[in-house]
């Protein structure tokens, strides 16, 4: 599990063909105090498995079906990307829970300049709208917040200084493909909600209920 708060910018070194996924190797310095092979990283939001470090690089492999629903295969040898270490149990929750696992990928539409924040809308499939809430939560390559507007399946986030320099959301342009994932939270009530097995939800069950 993640906070969706990134630790450092790390840089794509090297990614070689193995079988159908792909073995990247990346660059970074923060983030080896304590990593360890068989960690879990989030890279872009994307919860990977470190299976070698060497020096101030670690390896991880995205098979078929991460670089289906991702932008990793989009990655090149230099590429920036977010970093962030799995959660600790004493660590505070900064963020709100991510886990790593990629709902989909979106689109940055607009991006707009203020005197201090910059304003980002995403695009994302409109099958993904319930999950999508006016100041709600949401991670964006691994970076979470919280959504200030939202208009069908477009979604606009209000980006303060720090986080813009910090990520790299700071070279974000018009078109940029973006890894979401939708809060967990809203999933696990949709589905306990929609768990009617033959019989009359748990929110139709409470609608009907006689009054007293």
């Amino acid at each position: 599990m993640f906070t969706g708060l990134v630790e450092e910018i790390g840089k794509v070194k090297k990614i070689q063909p193995t079988g159908g996924g792909l073995r990247f190797t990346v660059e970074a310095s923060k983030i080896f105090d304590d990593l360890r092979i068989d960690d879990s990283v989030a890279i872009n939001g994307v919860c990977q498995t470190v299976t070698e470090i060497n020096g101030n690089s670690f390896a991880f492999v995205a098979v078929e079906e991460t670089l289906s629903k991702t932008t990793l295969s989009e990655l090149k040898a230099g590429s920036a990307v977010n970093l962030e270490r799995a959660l600790r149990p004493i660590d505070r929750m900064g963020g709100h829970i991510v886990q790593g696992h990629v709902d989909c990928i979106g689109k940055v539409t607009r991006i707009e300049r203020l005197s201090t924040a910059v304003l980002v809308w995403v695009q994302f499939p409109r099958e993904f709208e319930k999950y999508v809430v006016r100041t709600g939560s949401i991670c964006i390559d691994g970076v979470s917040l919280t959504t200030a507007r939202v208009q069908e399946n477009n979604c606009m986030v209000s980006i303060i200084p720090h986080t813009w320099e910090k990520t790299i959301l700071r070279d974000y342009t018009t078109g940029k493909k973006v890894n979401l994932e939708f809060d967990i939270i809203g999933k696990y009530i949709e589905k306990i909600l929609g768990s009617s097995h033959g019989q009359s939800s748990i929110l139709e069950q409470f609608k009907d209920q006689p009054e007293w």
